[in-house]
């Protein structure tokens, strides 16, 4: 009976807990000692016939989680369970072979490093999309003036385009991180009890190197008995920065969603309740979802730095929590960049409410724009703030418009024509050097990106 929502479906994509279910996990072992033992015979280590029916018995798909488990049952070890479960269908003469000069972690280790290539298989294409989508947005919206807020305030004019701009060039990073990163985290390890190769002695990188390459990873350097499990914090903390940077997408998204802001919503399709009790609210619950996801997310870094220091060669404080972080990293960060592109391919933005929240200050909004042109007309900086912020204050008081404000008061007028300032409060004029801002992200992002459309 499923136990957690990622059990029970309701989370994460088939595609990549696939990756992550209990045969497929045996396969990637499997397929890792069919290439050790065919390495092996390559350079005489091993004899080929025996190589060869150690890989034709492995890639047999006779061997199941069943059998491992009712074997596992008695020895109480997993991989020792997976090797005699190989034994069972191979030859008596290559079962000497099987597993040879390895340890539990070569298995272990590499068959994460197959999950997690996989996983970012399905993951980077999801990443390219997603920048694609922002990017187009960006494009789309980059000449609609809009409120910039800071600290929650209206501070000035910002491009619209430019919100999705900001998300789309680090979705494009992140696709650069990953590319980078995977020479470090897509480690095969066969290396043996210790890490020294010993049985193996002196071919036992020639071994790891060609079954690094049969396997599509990278040859470790060194090692112990495990891969440094620095190598898994830099992945779980990897994807934990893309989720966090889809959660600021979508507090963005969540709190433009406001009812006094409402300028963008997400899609609420035909039937869909958002309350039990309020039948005319529309909740941004996918944002929300994303929001708590991510913080889970999050959560699993912690324990992957805890994970470094083992006791000496290894010990096996990470092994269980491993067995969670990995799998449970992969599912929700690609539930979360599913939630997010549907909320984005269909997001409803308000161009209407995006003008009319410009005028909720009354033309306040433009006061760094004022400030700029006394300025220019040799007004003293301070002098000119203390002014337009007496005037603001007032303003305020008074219920009154800025504009107008600023055209009665004698101080700021005496510098400036009505000409000028009717100028200043045009939105439009204030978008400065969005529109090539936009158009170079629009640039990078295709660039990145183009490879997996």
């Amino acid at each position: 009976m499923p136990i957690l929502p990622i059990d029970s479906g309701r989370y994460g994509t088939d595609a990549m807990k696939e990756i992550f279910n209990d045969q497929k996990k045996v396969s990637y072992q499997l397929e890792i000692e069919a290439a050790v033992a065919l390495s092996q015979a390559e350079i005489g280590m091993i004899p080929k016939k025996a190589a060869r029916n150690i890989s034709q018995s492995a890639k047999s798909g006779k061997i199941t989680v069943k059998r491992i488990k009712q074997l596992e049952a008695k020895s109480d070890h997993d991989t020792a369970a997976l090797v005699e479960a190989l034994s069972e269908r191979c030859s008596k003469s290559s079962r000497p072979w099987i597993h040879y000069g390895l340890t539990s972690n070569d298995l272990v280790d590499t068959s994460n490093s197959l999950q997690i290539r996989d996983a970012l298989r399905i993951i980077e294409p999801k990443i390219a999309r997603m920048a694609t989508i922002l990017a187009e947005k960006a494009m789309k919206y980059s000449g609609i003036p809009a409120v910039g807020r800071t600290h929650g305030q209206h501070a000035s004019i910002i491009s619209f385009g430019l919100k999705f701009a900001n998300s789309a060039l680090e979705m494009a990073k992140h696709i650069e991180r990953i590319q980078e990163v995977k020479k470090r985290i897509l480690i095969c390890k066969t290396l043996g009890v210790v890490g020294t190769g010993s049985l193996m002695g002196a071919r036992a990188l020639d071994v790891q190197r060609r079954v690094a390459k049969k396997l599509e990873l990278f040859p470790a350097d060194v090692t112990t008995q495990v891969v440094p499990r620095e190598r898994y914090a830099e992945f779980v903390f990897l994807m934990a920065l893309v989720g966090s940077s889809l959660e600021k997408l979508a507090v963005e998204i969540r709190n433009l969603q406001r009812t006094e802001i409402g300028e963008v919503a997400e899609p609420f399709r035909s039937g869909q309740m958002g309350s039990s009790a309020v039948p005319v609210k529309r909740n941004p619950v996918k944002s929300e979802r994303v929001t708590s996801l991510s913080k889970l997310l999050r959560s699993q870094v912690s324990v992957t730095f805890e994970n470094i220091p083992l006791w000496h060669e290894r010990d096996l404080s990470n092994s269980a929590n491993e067995r969670f972080i990995l799998p449970t990293t992969a599912i929700l960060l690609d539930e979360m960049l599913e939630a997010m592109t549907r909320i984005l391919k269909e997001l409803h933005v308000n161009e209407e409410q995006i003008r009319k929240n410009l005028e909720v200050t009354r033309g306040q909004i433009f006061a760094e724009f004022v400030l700029e042109a006394l300025i220019k007309k040799g007004v003293p900086r301070f002098e000119a703030y203390r002014d337009i912020q007496r005037v603001a204050f007032r303003a305020s008081e008074d219920k009154a418009d800025f504009r107008d404000a600023v055209k009665a008061d004698s101080a700021i007028a005496s510098n400036l024509t009505w000409e000028e300032i009717d100028a200043i409060f045009v939105p439009e004029n204030h978008l400065g050097a969005s529109g090539q801002i936009i158009k170079n992200v629009y640039d990078i992002v295709r660039r990145t990106c183009s490879k997996f459309s």
